[in-house]
Parts: structure tokens; C-alpha cells; sequence
């Protein structure tokens, strides 16, 4: 699903570093990995790297057999909107749209029509547990029930890559735990692959493996005391 070669990545400027160098990875459909490491190594930007949003220095990006690293930014754009689905620590609903409108979002952007549409968006908020909230608005939501809106708007395109940068940063044990646990099945079941970048052990350890960034590659397993 996912192959990354050599990937290196720098900063030039008036203070010029190196962030990482030598990361490789490959992730299968249905598999699902977490990636841990101290705070700056660059684990969010390697996730921007994989989504396109930042170009690499060295090495290479393949999602199913499409080079990455060699498309503009309008294709990229395409690959983003098609095949990823994204979850973030701050949840970025959209405050003036209720939560159906919310998920519904990726859909709009790929065209399809209203029942299609509607008929998608009731069956992922069954699947996260808020469908008699399909019509409130954000501000009535925890933030455990946010990030369920926002688990539903990354998977409910049925992307073949989801990425997830510190989702339950925002979150109390509880809505953490049952969070990553529907983030982890959500994945499961659609069949895609899925990267979770944490600080957390005890999220980390919800995944099928764990690698731990340094400045010279992944390498298996968790993070040191």
C-alpha cells in the first residue's frame, strides 16, 4: 500500500539542520502502525511529506504503485482528496456546519451526489456511535464525540492511507481510550493502512506495530525511557 525509500528531509536558513535522514517503510492494507519519538525528531513532518504537503530533500513516496514525489501539486491534490483520510490532535470541524455537513465534506469535493452522499454519512456515524447527532451543531459536542466526527470525515471517502498526527492529544484517558479504539477499527474494517503518530504509549500500543523516529531512520520498537 505504502513504500517509502531513503526518505530525507532538511531545513536551509540562517540556522540550517537536518531532520531526518534514511526513513523506510512499508505498510500493507488492513495494517496499521504507530509511530513514536522525542518532540521535534519530525514525526509531523513526515506525515506532511506522505500527504504531499511538504516535498522531501531525498527519497522516495509510493502509495499503490503511484510515485508521490514526482506529482505536481494538483495531482497531488487528486491523491489527497481520493485516497487519504486525515486525523488531527486540534479536530478542525467546521463550526458552522453541523456534524452530518461535516462529514459529508470529502464526499462534496469528489462529486457525489445528494443520496449517495447521505446514505455514506448515516452509515459512518452509525459506525462511530453519533447517529442521533447527526444534525447538531459542533459547539453541543465533547471533544471525545469531535474526534469521532472527525474519524468519520477521514474514513468516509474510504481512503486506502489514513494519517493520524496526536489524536487524542486533546483528550481525557477515557475519550482517549475509546477514541483510539474506534480509530483502530474504523481502519481495520475499511481495509486501509494507517499511520498514527504519538507521544503515547498507551496509544501507540493500540497498533499492529510500533517504530521509533530518530534522526537516522525507524527503527522497531518503543520509545526508551
Amino acid at each position: 500500500m505504502l513504500t517509502i525509500r531513503s526518505l530525507a528531509k532538511h531545513y536551509d536558513g540562517p540556522r540550517p539542520r537536518t531532520v531526518f535522514t534514511g526513513i523506510d517503510l512499508d505498510l500493507a492494507a488492513g495494517e496499521y502502525v504507530a509511530v513514536m519519538g522525542e518532540s521535534g525528531i519530525g514525526k509531523s513532518t513526515l506525515l506532511n511529506l506522505v500527504a504531499g504537503l511538504d516535498a522531501p530533500d531525498a527519497g522516495s513516496i509510493a502509495l499503490e504503485d503511484v510515485e508521490l514525489t514526482g506529482l505536481d501539486d494538483d495531482a497531488l491534490t487528486v491523491v489527497r482528496r481520493e485516497k487519504m483520510g486525515f486525523v488531527f490532535q486540534a479536530f478542525h470541524v467546521l463550526p458552522y456546519l453541523s456534524v452530518a455537513q461535516n462529514v459529508a465534506v470529502p464526499l462534496m469535493l469528489l462529486g457525489w451526489d445528494a443520496a449517495r452522499t447521505g446514505a455514506r454519512v448515516a452509515a459512518m456515524l452509525g459506525a462511530v456511535g453519533l447517529a442521533d447527532r447527526a444534525d447538531s451543531p459542533p459547539r453541543e459536542l465533547s471533544g471525545g464525540e469531535l474526534q469521532r466526527v472527525a474519524i468519520a470525515r477521514a474514513l468516509v471517502h474510504e481512503p486506502r492511507l489514513v494519517l493520524a498526527d496526536e489524536p487524542t492529544g486533546n483528550l481525557d484517558p477515557d475519550s482517549a481510550a475509546q477514541v483510539l479504539a474506534l480509530l483502530r477499527d474504523a481502519v481495520k474494517a475499511s481495509g486501509a493502512a494507517g499511520i498514527l503518530v504519538t507521544h503515547s504509549r498507551a496509544a501507540a500500543q493500540t497498533a499492529d506495530r510500533i517504530l521509533t523516529m530518530t534522526a537516522g531512520g525507524l527503527r522497531p520498537g518503543e520509545i526508551g525511557p
